[in-house]
């Protein structure tokens, strides 16, 4: 992650500006992206995690004043050409998020969401609608870790939200007198290169939407045809098994 150091010119569309009163002792350059301190309200170059707060519309040097001696004006809303890691034709639609004022990935994992993918530029290049009226459609997961190898997961994992970078790599549930409740699985690779294993206990099933159900099958994201984003939601279901209440992409039960 490269933080910005100089002025970033970015070019935008329609959208509208606001003032946010900046931290002390800082500089948020033109183009950087904007964050809000949770505590206090004040504007800062984007740490991830922060809530997104639009685009600088030009630099505003704190460097020297108390917090909110200056503010920044902000492009709240629009379209912006942003370099996002890892970006493809297939990733229009896609949620992206920020790690820090100038890095922009598709993981939400320690990052914070600014926008949707709406085309394609080329390799590394799209353009991002962003704003309040864009929501974030992973939701608002405050747990959230990357998967590059297998997992077990456990009851303290309810409520987590997992991004799956890695092909081939198998998430175990355990088994449901154990409980897993609210867990998100996304595959993070791009289209056709990750395969996502999610993989019951031996006397349990995964049931859900067209899934037969049968004890000790995966439920796999099929990997010829899956696009970053697919997901499933794993939810406590009955003595049987886990039910899936949330399925996007193509998803089948092992043989």
């Amino acid at each position: 992650m490269t933080t910005l150091a100089a002025n970033q010119p970015r070019a935008f569309g329609t959208g509208d500006i606001s003032e946010y009163p900046v931290i002390a002792a800082d500089i948020i350059y033109e183009g950087a992206a904007v964050g809000l301190v949770a505590g206090t309200g004040h504007a800062r170059p984007l740490v991830g995690g922060d809530r997104f707060a639009g685009f600088a519309e030009a630099k505003v040097d704190n460097s020297a004043g108390a917090a909110a001696a200056l503010n920044v004006r902000a492009w709240r809303h629009g379209h912006v050409e942003l370099a996002v890691s890892g970006a493809v034709i297939t990733d229009v639609g896609q949620p992206v998020y920020a790690s820090d004022d100038n890095t922009f990935v598709f993981s939400p994992v320690g990052a914070s969401f600014v926008g949707l993918a709406r085309r394609f530029v080329s390799a590394g290049r799209v353009i991002v609608q962003f704003g309040p009226e864009v929501a974030d459609p992973y939701g608002a997961y405050s747990k959230r870790e990357t998967i590059s190898a297998d997992k077990t997961l456990d009851a303290e994992d309810s409520g987590k939200l997992f991004w799956v970078d890695t092909d081939a790599k198998v998430i175990t549930l355990p088994a449901i007198a154990d409980g897993l409740g609210g867990c998100l699985i996304i595959n993070g690779g791009a289209f056709g290169a990750v395969a996502v294993n999610v993989s019951p206990a031996a006397v349990d099933m995964i049931l859900g939407p067209d899934i037969t159900g049968a004890d000790n099958k995966d439920l796999i994201n099929t990997k010829a045809t899956a696009r970053r984003g697919d997901r499933v939601k794993i939810d406590l279901g009955d003595a049987d098994g886990y039910v899936v209440t949330e399925l996007v992409g193509t998803w089948a039960r092992e043989v």
